[in-house]
C-alpha cells in the first residue's frame, strides 16, 4: 500500500499487508490525539480497499477517483461534533441497517465513523450488533482520541492502531514539500512547538496568533517554575487588548498542566508541550498541578464575563502564583 502519509511507517506497512493479502479486518480503530491524521489515514484505507489497480491505492482507476472526490457509493462517513455522547444512536442504527445492503460497485462497503469516542453507550451497543456478525463485505474504520472511551466489547472485536507524532525533521520535509508557502525551518520550529503533530503545526500557520499564544503559555509556565513575577507579568501583557486570547490561553495552560500531571515519556500530550510538561512534573507537586488546572477553569469563566483585561491580567498572575505557593 502506497499512500501520502508521513510517519507511523510500521503501522502503514502492517495495514498495507492486510489489504494486499485480502485479510483486512472488519473493524479497525485508529486512535491518537487531534492532528495526527486519523481521518486522513481512514480515507486512504477506504480508497485502497475499493481500488482496482495493482498497487493500492493506484489513484488512477475510477474507484480511486470517486473516493478522492468523496462520491464513491460504497464509502460512507459519519462524524460527531466532538462533545460527549454527541454521536447518537439513531445514526448508528441507520448505519447498521444499511450495512446489510450489498455494495454498489466495490468489493467492500466501508463506513468511516469519526470521533467514535463520542458515541453514547447505546450507540456503541447498537454498533456491536453488526460487529459480532458482520457481513463479509463490510469494513468499519473508527477514529478516536483514545480507545479507552470505547466499550471493551467494541475494542475486542476490532484491530486497534495507535498513531504517534512524527520526527520534526521528517515532518518538516513533508510540510515544506507539500505547502509552497511553508519553509523547512519554519515547519520544523512549529513541529517542535507542537511535539511532532503535523495537524496542529499546520493550524499554527493558518492562525499565527494561536502559535504565538502557545509560546506565551510556555513562557508563563517557565516563569511560574522559576518564581519570576516580572517574567510572568511580561508574558501576560499580550492579553491586554484581546480577551479571546485569555480564553484560549486558559484552555491551553490547562492542557499543559494536565500533561504534567499524567506525564509519561512515551504518552500523548494534549498540549504538544512535552518539554514544558516534563519541567512542571519535576518542579511541582501533584496537588499544585491539580490546583493550577482548577485555576484555569476559574480564570476562563472570569475572562468570558469580565471585560476589564487589566484587572484580569493581575488576577491571572496572582491566582497562578498562589496555586504554586508563591
Amino acid at each position: 500500500m502506497k499512500i501520502d502519509f508521513v510517519g507511523n511507517e510500521r503501522i502503514i506497512e502492517q495495514l498495507g499487508c492486510l489489504i494486499d493479502s485480502k485479510c483486512f479486518p472488519h473493524a479497525v480503530v485508529i486512535e491518537g490525539e487531534r492532528g495526527l491524521g486519523k481521518k486522513t489515514l481512514a480515507r486512504s484505507l477506504a480508497t485502497a480497499l475499493v481500488c482496482r489497480g495493482e498497487e493500492k491505492p493506484c489513484m488512477e482507476c475510477a474507484q480511486c477517483h470517486k473516493a478522492k472526490e468523496k462520491i464513491h457509493p460504497d464509502i460512507f462517513e459519519h462524524s460527531a461534533s466532538g462533545g460527549a455522547n454527541s454521536f447518537h444512536v439513531d445514526v448508528i442504527r441507520e448505519v447498521v441497517k444499511d450495512a446489510y445492503v450489498q455494495p454498489n460497485e466495490a468489493e467492500f462497503k466501508i463506513y468511516i465513523l469519526g470521533n467514535a469516542d463520542c458515541m453514547s453507550i447505546s450507540a456503541q451497543n447498537a454498533l456491536l450488533k453488526v460487529l459480532e456478525e458482520p457481513p463479509q463485505y463490510v469494513v468499519f474504520i473508527l477514529t478516536a482520541q483514545s480507545k479507552s472511551m470505547l466499550l471493551e466489547t467494541v475494542i475486542s472485536r476490532s484491530v486497534v492502531v495507535s498513531l504517534e507524532s512524527v520526527d520534526a525533521d521528517k515532518g518538516a520535509g513533508y510540510m515544506s514539500s507539500h505547502f509552497e508557502d511553508i519553509a523547512f525551518d519554519e515547519a520544523k520550529t512549529a513541529l517542535e512547538t507542537f511535539n511532532g503533530n503535523i495537524g496542529k503545526a499546520l493550524e499554527s500557520f493558518s492562525d499565527s496568533r494561536q502559535s504565538e499564544l502557545a509560546r506565551v503559555c510556555c513562557d508563563i509556565c517557565t516563569a511560574l517554575v522559576n518564581d519570576n513575577e516580572y517574567s510572568l507579568l511580561c508574558a501576560c501583557s499580550v492579553f491586554q487588548k484581546d480577551r479571546n486570547s485569555i480564553v484560549f490561553a486558559c484552555d491551553f495552560l490547562k492542557n499543559i498542566f494536565r500533561d504534567a500531571l499524567v506525564y509519561n515519556e512515551n504518552g500523548d500530550f494534549l498540549s504538544g508541550q512535552k518539554d514544558i510538561a516534563k519541567l512542571l512534573k519535576t518542579k511541582l507537586t501533584r496537588q499544585k498541578l491539580i490546583d493550577l488546572m482548577s485555576v484555569c477553569d476559574t480564570l476562563k469563566e472570569m475572562a468570558i464575563r469580565n471585560s476589564n483585561n487589566s484587572i484580569l491580567i493581575t488576577k491571572i498572575c496572582y491566582s497562578l502564583r498562589q496555586a504554586v505557593g508563591r
